[in-house]
């Protein structure tokens, strides 16, 4: 049976082949292409994936990601449709849904909104309580950089608080809306702030995420 995190990665494999590599995306800097190379290191190569978490194994992570971004976008493609080898923690059906159904979601978004004729794309309830449980879980960490205080609230009234500081903003909306907001893309989600004006600015510009 398909789970969240397999349908997203044929949904974002199929988005990056459509866009081509020299295609935008939300990641800043980043084309297709060098996302593309990102995701396949993150699930086959875990010796270099580290330095994403640990700056003394950055050069690493940038020596080995610039490898895969020179392969053919092709190729590239075909990892990620595939998934990661039987030997990878990834490969395990469990450990990928647990990290990679948000992981998935939001690349497929940064793909999705970089494009200037982007629309907004409908989930199905199912899945926007699989992400609002784990944007639950990962608020306090994703929010730890804000300069305010910050409470995540879908339009039902549930609430996650990803910041405990003062002023506090609100931020409304949809599940998937909040999880981009939350893992930095401020600027693409659409939600509704509430809250000081000055402490409301503050939250978009600042970083957020992991």
């Amino acid at each position: 049976m398909s789970t969240h995190a397999q349908r997203e990665r044929l949904l974002l494999a199929d988005l990056l082949e459509t866009a081509g590599p020299n295609a935008p995306t939300l990641c800043q800097g980043w084309s297709a292409r060098d996302l593309a190379a990102h995701i396949v290191v993150r699930e086959r190569r875990s010796d270099a994936a580290a330095g994403a978490l640990f700056k003394p194994l950055a050069a690493r992570l940038e020596r080995v990601q610039a490898e895969f971004a020179a392969k053919p976008y092709e190729e590239l493609i075909q990892l990620i449709r595939t998934g990661p080898p039987r030997t990878s923690p990834f490969a395990l059906k469990q450990i990928d849904e647990a990290a990679n159904t948000v992981e998935f979601y939001v690349h497929t978004e940064d793909v999705r909104r970089a494009q200037p004729d982007w629309t907004p794309r409908e989930l199905d309830p199912v899945f926007a309580d699989a992400l609002w449980s784990r944007l639950e879980k990962m608020a306090r960490v994703l929010g730890r950089k804000a300069p305010v205080g910050v409470v995540l609230r879908r339009p039902d009234g549930r609430t996650a608080v990803g910041n405990r500081g003062v002023p506090v903003v609100t931020v409304t909306g949809e599940p998937g809306e909040l999880t981009l907001f939350a893992f930095g893309r401020q600027a693409a989600a659409r939600v509704e702030l509430e809250g000081d004006e000055v402490a409301k600015a503050k939250l978009l510009a600042a970083r957020l995420g992991i």
